[in-house]
């Protein structure tokens, strides 16, 4: 599959938040998290545009994910694939594209993903390993010297 990544603007705030919604939706109603406004909110008050790439694939909109910086290393956070994309390689192909940037600084990453989550699986796919968790959230890290143990 052909896919690139552009830098995320303003514009596309409305559309990554739609789309955090429909992928979010399923766990946090499974955690009795699910609120229509507040999943769209929480990205929006956290956009940001300069940290932020929107995946294109088959020349469209497929997806986005935002890589911050942080005290010991990146913050992976906001990666969403289009449900129409999911199970394809393309969260693989995304990941292990950002993963070799972020080992070439030689620093760790970490992120977090909701308890129950399929998309742990593709993280620890890629060496990351839980650090901690909570009723809601599972935080992953993974450091520099991890490789991808499977594609």
């Amino acid at each position: 599959m052909e896919w690139a990544l552009r830098s995320a603007g303003l514009a596309d705030v409305e559309v990554i938040a739609e789309l955090r919604a429909t992928v979010m939706r399923p766990d946090l109603e499974r955690l009795g998290r699910f609120d229509e406004h507040r999943v769209r909110q929480r990205l929006r008050d956290s956009f940001s545009p300069q940290h932020t790439s929107v995946i294109v694939a088959e020349g469209a909109f497929a997806g986005c994910v935002t890589v911050l910086p942080a005290e010991d290393g990146q913050q992976l956070e906001h990666f969403y694939l289009a449900p129409g994309m999911q199970g394809r390689g393309l969260g693989s192909a995304v990941l292990r594209t950002l993963l070799d940037r972020i080992d070439a600084d030689g620093v760790l990453v970490r992120l977090n993903v909701l308890q129950g989550s399929s998309a742990r699986r593709l993280y620890e796919r890629h060496g990351f390993i839980v650090e901690s968790q909570d009723p809601i959230d599972i935080y992953m890290v993974r450091r520099p010297d991890m490789r991808l143990t499977s594609s």
